[in-house]
């Protein structure tokens, strides 16, 4: 670079020096500027190495583990699966109901559908409610083993309890029907061309189908359509009175009328223990997908 330096400022009188001068000053140029190319490869060299150690870096020190769990999972799944029978209630009602079920893989949502005469009738549930029955358990758990830690160290306020053996003793006593299967949310719609629809909230609980509430819409997209629109005029129609507090004749002849279409006991069974089939079936389709997103 000096040498280089020195050609830019030097005067042109001495540009022209003997040639012995100049071919040596101009070897010792050649030779500096040969030397640099092999300098740059090495340094790129080195620079692709410590890319490649980054990179191994970057993939996780954990990725292995998780993986070889995420299969122990499924393994594990497969042997449930694989020693667990279809219930009866779901062989049966799918034997045997009227209803044909739409059950899309990837989404909470089950849908059931039949025609009944000129009724286009529809009922969905969602194990999204199985989720929520969990964390409400969970949420009771805590509470329950807090107000145990508050009587364990002397602290009642409400003095509500005699003591933790009173209460955990009540705890057991109400989990001895902790294998009944929780309630489940229906919601059915009877559609009829040009009439509007009925939109009947339910419960599937105990073997039974419980009416909460019952709205008529005159547009039966009110009943369905989740568009902002839609939910907003269905908020803003009158909703009817609760259903429990009609009539006991009336709600006698509605629960018949809902039976006449196909909404019956077989339907109440059937509905908790698909939502169990479906989850299962859910669950074992994300851990697949969680593995194989891991091992890409």
């Amino acid at each position: 670079m000096s040498l280089r330096t020195i050609a830019r400022s030097a005067p042109r009188a001495l540009a022209r020096a003997s040639a012995a001068s100049t071919v040596s000053r101009c070897q010792r140029t050649s030779s500096i500027l040969s030397a640099r190319p092999s300098t740059f490869l090495r340094t790129q060299q080195v620079s692709a190495f410590s890319t490649s150690l980054l990179r191994r870096a970057m993939a996780g020190e954990v990725d292995e583990e998780v993986s070889a769990k995420l299969a122990s999972e499924i393994e594990f799944e497969k042997d449930v699966k694989q020693n667990e029978p279809l219930p009866a209630s779901i062989q049966d009602f799918l034997d045997n109901s009227p209803f044909k079920v739409q059950d899309v893989s990837g989404k909470e949502d089950v849908i059931l559908t039949r025609t009944f005469g000129d009724e286009k009738i529809t009922v969905s549930f969602s194990i999204a409610d199985l989720h929520n029955d969990y964390e409400s358990d969970m949420m009771e758990d805590q509470a329950m083993e807090d107000e145990l830690d508050d009587i364990e160290a002397g602290r009642n306020p409400q003095g509500q309890r005699n003591g933790a053996a009173d209460l955990a003793e009540e705890a057991g006593e109400e989990g001895e029907g902790g294998d009944a299967a929780p309630p489940c949310r229906l919601n059915i719609v009877i559609e009829k061309p040009n009439k509007g629809a009925l939109n009947i909230e339910a419960l599937a609980q105990d073997g039974s189908v419980v009416v909460e509430n019952l709205y008529y819409y005159a547009d039966a997209k009110l009943a369905h359509s989740t568009d902002a629109n839609a939910v907003h005029a269905a908020q803003d129609a009158y909703p009817g009175p609760p259903f429990g507090s009609l009539d006991e004749d009336l709600q006698i002849l509605m629960e018949r009328y809902l039976e006449e279409r196909g909404i019956t006991q077989g339907l109440a069974l059937f509905v908790p223990d698909y939502m169990d089939y479906k989850e299962q079936k859910e669950y074992m389709a994300w851990l697949k997908n969680v593995k194989g997103f891991i091992d890409a």
